[in-house]
């Protein structure tokens, strides 16, 4: 549908960038029927290898998935072992996803849906919350994650749920951005589409939290997506991508273009 020139900067991306369809991870058929602990990490160490492939050969590797942990610690892990330094974060979510247990498998190897972020944390020593700027939350949420939520803030991430996002501003929120390179040698970029919410593009309650209040607007993620170009990443990802929704499709195709213009 698309080619690579941005009327907004007046810039052909793919006259300055090579950029290649890399195809799909290798992951089992029977992970999908299965999600048992074994099919899982089978699963992630496929995205892995991929990511892995595209960080030997200098590129910058983008994931485009559905779930985690393949469409978001499967990329993290790969960044944050072959950084020596410290990786700062950048993550636009609805929701925090920093439960101490995955609760699909309840084994504490598998960094799920709802943990992949605390077991980021937890397993790689080189990524700190100090240099996590956390966007987009919002709205009440349940005592456990109250608890993880002051946890995390204890530990000093950077956190920008929409209200605030609101009341900053998109520009002054840009320049929140510098957290997570303050001090680090490797950023990784994390998009949870449902960030898009009551305020965005997506036509009406397609995976339950789109249809929460405050979204983020399509020009809010596009400026921080060419703000974050425009400073640099070693891994993207995105994840929950509205199933058969053609405005999120392309929202996403969108994002990535403005960050390679950046």
């Amino acid at each position: 549908r698309y080619g690579g020139y941005l009327q907004e900067f007046d810039l052909d991306i793919f006259k300055h960038l090579r950029v290649v369809d890399f195809g799909d991870a290798e992951i089992p058929r029977e992970v999908y029927d299965t999600p048992n602990v074994a099919n899982v990490l089978a699963a992630q160490r496929a995205v892995e290898t991929k990511v892995n492939q595209a960080l030997d050969a200098g590129a910058v590797p983008i994931v485009i998935g559905q779930n985690s942990p393949c469409g978001s610690y499967a990329v993290a892990k790969p960044v944050a072992e072959r950084t020596r330094g410290n990786v700062g974060v950048i993550s636009l979510d609805t929701h925090w996803d920093i439960s101490p247990l995955d609760t699909l498998t309840m084994d504490p190897r598998i960094a799920g849906s709802g943990s992949w972020k605390a077991k980021m944390y937890e397993f790689h020593e080189n990524m700190l919350q100090k240099n996590l700027v956390e966007i987009g939350e919002r709205g009440p949420v349940d005592g456990a994650t109250m608890e993880g939520v002051k946890e995390f803030l204890r530990k000093g991430t950077n956190f920008y749920p929409m209200w605030k996002v609101r009341q900053m501003g998109i520009e002054a929120m840009c320049k929140e951005l510098n957290h997570a390179y303050d001090g680090t040698e490797a950023v990784y970029v994390h998009f949870d589409m449902d960030v898009i919410g009551g305020a965005g593009p997506a036509p009406g309650d397609i995976m339950g939290g789109l249809a929460e209040p405050l979204g983020m607007t399509d020009y809010e993620l596009l400026r921080l997506s060419y703000e974050i170009g425009k400073r640099g990443f070693e891994a993207l990802s995105f994840i929950c991508i509205p199933p058969g929704s053609a405005v999120i499709y392309r929202l996403v195709v969108y994002v990535i273009l403005y960050m390679l213009a950046g």
